[in-house]
């Protein structure tokens, strides 16, 4: 039997953590995608690929590196989509096919690039509520049409964590 992603357990992180910082990973100036990769990892994600940082996702201590997908929004979102071990996830048309611990990208000028990332941690009446990063937002609805960075060109990526890596 392989091991599944702990939705709860990945919920509860995100919730104890998404106004501070966990002490045993680093802060970075924009924290959004080093958050949610915490978020994943306490759902039992596991990391591969060190220690090439273009490759796989991953975080290892002192001192401390990390691969890009694990800090960087654009890609942790091309890493989920591209995985064909460990830690994977399928791209969804609507925020509405979301579960908790999924996670949404954004790309706050229709660009092409992903410019930040949040988890579902809660849904009512089929809409996710997300906690996030950087600019630290708890139990927010997941359009972020109250956000300074929302444009009216804003897209977003919607992924469902595969249940078992």
């Amino acid at each position: 039997m392989l091991p599944t992603y702990n939705r709860m357990a990945a919920v509860a992180y995100a919730n104890r953590w998404w106004n501070s910082f966990n002490p045993e990973y680093p802060v970075f100036r924009d924290d959004c995608t080093n958050f949610i990769s915490q978020c994943l990892r306490a759902g039992g994600a596991p990391m591969r690929g060190a220690p090439n940082r273009g490759q796989g996702w991953w975080m290892i201590g002192q001192p401390e590196r990390w691969s890009y997908s694990w800090s960087v929004a654009h890609s942790l979102r091309w890493y989920l989509e591209t995985s064909t071990q460990g830690l994977r996830a399928t791209r969804v048309s609507s925020a509405s096919e979301l579960q908790l611990g999924d996670v949404i990208f954004y790309d706050f000028t229709g660009d092409g690039r992903i410019d930040h990332s949040t988890i579902v941690t809660r849904i009512e009446q089929g809409v996710p509520y997300v906690n996030a990063h950087t600019s630290n937002s708890s139990d927010r609805i997941y359009t972020y049409e109250d956000s300074t960075a929302y444009t009216p060109n804003m897209q977003y990526y919607y992924y469902h964590i595969e249940d078992e890596f």
